[in-house]
């Protein structure tokens, strides 16, 4: 990220007032088309020979000061905007796989992509399958002749589990096979995959990057040939691109990214601790615990421990759903990242498309609540956690 510190990209990275009217505030362009000055110019634009934009689902001005700011932030060469996270996943896993092939998988996945995968394996005989991303030999011995990318989230959604992001990276590059991690849950401030080896970084923009649970959006950073390729392909051709108002609401949310992860994660460690001691708490799953099992992992590779906890209660479905309907001030919705502090129950919501045996091969048991902390006040979270728990 050049020379200047992630907290004065976030909020200059891509745009120059100076080029703008000296407007403070990116401008919308919220066009459709552009206008070419003669029929010569429209077709140099085609052809490749002139550089400018021609229609906004091929490029927009708005979004590319997104896509540069987000590369920057990654420590990429490029980056790609998409009307959503899913849209973002589909078009890079599309993008780096043909008929016949394989994908490698962290053993959690977010329960849209494990839709996809499925979807993939099903119409295009695309194969998958998941694993435990702990042992470099099981590893190496999981890959085939046929294996063409590696996908990894870390964190899991929604059990918090790492992968070891270097370790991965330097395995796949003994079989030049290209990782692709979603960093939706550390967001950059916490986490460069890039940085770590892997090729390609994925993000669910509605998530942390935009902070406030008024935007759809996905967004993706790696190497400018293979970023190129993909914007001229699956992007183009598929379609899912963003339009120019949610890329500049995001280019607004961003710029408060250091500041509210800052105090995600602050509010996040004081509430981990505080469940850890509960008695109607079983387990608690955080990476920021000196008791969580990849606790040192975490301080190798995040910066922090993020803002999301995952705990069970002593139960099942029933005392789960039980506890979620007494909350006063915590609201029951999925999604995370937002000011508000949001709780659902991933077996029955984020996760329910999941098989109830891959569930709990996941580690995602009926009894499992994923809580997305807020920016409230801490006290405030607490005190409706718990007399929720309480009432259990």
């Amino acid at each position: 990220m050049d020379n200047k510190r992630f907290e004065t990209e976030v909020i200059h990275k891509g745009y120059h007032a100076t080029q703008h009217q000296g407007s403070l505030a990116p401008p919308i362009f919220q066009t459709s088309t552009f206008v070419f000055d003669s029929a010569e110019t429209g077709a140099a634009r085609f052809a490749g020979e002139q550089e400018g934009y021609i229609y906004s689902r091929l490029s927009n001005p708005t979004v590319a000061m997104l896509e540069e700011r987000i590369a920057a932030m990654e420590n990429g060469e490029r980056g790609l905007a998409f009307g959503s996270g899913m849209a973002a996943v589909s078009a890079i896993l599309l993008g780096l796989t043909k008929t016949g092939d394989h994908v490698l998988c962290s053993e959690g996945v977010y329960g849209c992509t494990f839709g996809l995968l499925q979807l993939m394996e099903e119409k295009y005989h695309i194969t998958h399958n998941f694993h435990s991303m702990d042992d470099e030999d099981s590893i190496r011995s999981s890959i085939t002749d046929h294996t063409s990318v590696i996908y990894i989230e870390s964190p899991i959604n929604p059990t918090m589990k790492l992968v070891d992001l270097e370790m991965i990276a330097r395995i796949a590059k003994e079989f030049g096979i290209p990782v692709v991690v979603d960093n939706t849950f550390s967001s950059p401030y916490l986490q460069r995959p890039l940085d770590l080896g892997c090729d390609v970084v994925i993000h669910s923009a509605t998530k942390y990057l935009c902070g406030h649970g008024d935007v759809i959006g996905g967004l993706a950073v790696g190497k400018k040939e293979l970023m190129s390729h993909l914007a001229m392909t699956t992007q183009k051709d598929i379609g899912g691109v963003m339009s120019p108002f949610d890329a500049w609401l995001l280019l607004r949310g961003i710029k408060t990214l250091p500041v509210r992860m800052d105090r995600h994660c602050d509010n996040a460690k004081k509430l981990a601790n505080l469940l850890k001691e509960h008695p109607s708490v079983s387990k608690v799953l955080f990476p920021g615990d000196c008791d969580f099992p990849q606790y040192e992992l975490a301080n190798k590779q995040m910066s922090n421990s993020g803002g999301l906890i995952s705990f069970e209660l002593k139960g099942d479905k029933a005392t789960a759903q039980k506890f979620m309907n007494t909350l006063r001030l915590i609201k029951i919705a999925v999604s995370l990242g937002d000011a508000e502090t949001l709780i659902q129950h991933p077996s029955t919501m984020t996760h329910a498309v999941v098989p109830e045996e891959n569930r709990k091969q996941m580690g995602i048991s009926d009894q499992l609540l994923r809580l997305s902390v807020g920016l409230e006040a801490w006290e405030d979270i607490w005190a409706d956690l718990d007399q929720g728990l309480n009432q259990i």
